[in-house]
């Protein structure tokens, strides 16, 4: 798991080519301007995920994990709280391989993401997104799946 800002990517550019494509093109790319939906980068390889919500409070969020992809969940606006633990010891309560989510019994580390910021959740990673900082709010954010 990284947490990091935007300003930082090229930190990142040798680690993985295409964990660099996503967050290029969460870089160069008008990311705030662009409506919901699924934008393909490099196929089915490297795909950005944009999606406007509300918070939500911590009984309505799960914890989830995806075995092909590596998340990168980038905040545009707004802020959100996610936590983090590794898949040692949560207990799995469903499976959808179809859809690369696998949802997990578990407690974990929370921290908040603002805007300009991201989090890094790669195979090994459950992770709790959308959670609300200090109450349900608005957020616009770009999950980046890149295949692993």
């Amino acid at each position: 798991m990284i947490i990091d800002a935007l300003t930082n990517m090229e930190f990142y550019k040798g680690l993985n080519e295409r964990l660099y494509k996503g967050l290029k093109f969460l870089k160069e790319t008008d990311v705030a301007s662009l409506p919901v939906g699924r934008y393909e980068i490099d196929g089915d390889e490297v795909v950005a995920l944009v999606q406007a919500y509300d918070t939500r409070l911590a009984d309505e969020c799960r914890w989830e994990a995806h075995y092909t992809y590596t998340d990168i969940q980038y905040v545009v606006e707004g802020s959100e709280k996610m936590g983090w633990n590794t898949l040692d010891g949560v207990v799995k309560t469903e499976d959808r391989p179809e859809d690369d989510v696998y949802f997990f019994d578990a407690e974990g580390d929370h921290f908040v993401v603002r805007a300009g910021q991201f989090a890094v959740f790669t195979p090994q990673d459950a992770h709790r997104p959308g959670l609300a900082v200090d109450g349900p709010a608005p957020i616009k954010k770009v999950v980046v799946k890149v295949a692993m």
